[in-house]
């Protein structure tokens, strides 16, 4: 089965990246959860801590390559503007809006897509950086790694949003 670029950098940026990312929330959630001083010794903190931080910078660098390929590989082939006369299956937003029981899909699918998905790369990437600075430290304040877990859920849901939204405008009109 030959892949067009489009379909290739649709299945990059949206199974390989986002899905990749949204599996390793657990991982993730699980190491916040876990990370407390009544459940590990100060030495198995700080191997905890060794281990996991590098782990969620990749989450956020993950997340950070899935927005980025979708601003400036996928959302310009969707916003491009059809010539006259052109096959609307090409041009995905043209397509949407023809009709108007798929205009829905771009005036609040896509819409809110573009912006939600963002804020998954700024909370993912916040949670990094508070768990490099405040390190073992994390598992005695029980308050800033239940804000941590927070954000990181929230980071979650809002990928998971966009993944969502992302996956049935790609039903709605196929990329070719």
């Amino acid at each position: 089965m030959d892949l067009t670029s489009r379909e290739f950098w649709g299945l990059v940026h949206g199974i390989g990246l986002g899905s990749v990312y949204l599996l390793a929330f657990s991982a993730g959630w699980t190491w916040l959860r876990s990370y407390r001083a009544d459940l590990v010794t100060p030495t198995g903190v700080e191997v905890r801590h060794r281990r996991m931080v590098p782990r969620v910078w990749l989450l956020a660098v993950i997340c950070w390559l899935t927005c980025l390929t979708g601003m400036f590989v996928v959302y310009p082939w969707y916003r491009a503007v059809p010539p006259e006369g052109a096959d609307l299956h090409l041009y995905p937003q043209a397509f949407l809006k023809q009709r108007p029981g798929t205009a829905g899909w771009h005036s609040f699918g896509m819409e809110w897509k573009e912006h939600v998905a963002w804020l998954s790369a700024i909370l993912s990437t916040a949670v990094a950086a508070v768990a490099t600075r405040y390190g073992p430290a994390l598992a005695g304040n029980v308050t800033l790694r239940r804000s941590l877990m927070l954000f990181h859920l929230l980071a979650f849901l809002a990928a998971g949003v966009a993944g969502l939204f992302g996956a049935l405008i790609t039903k709605a009109a196929g990329v070719r």
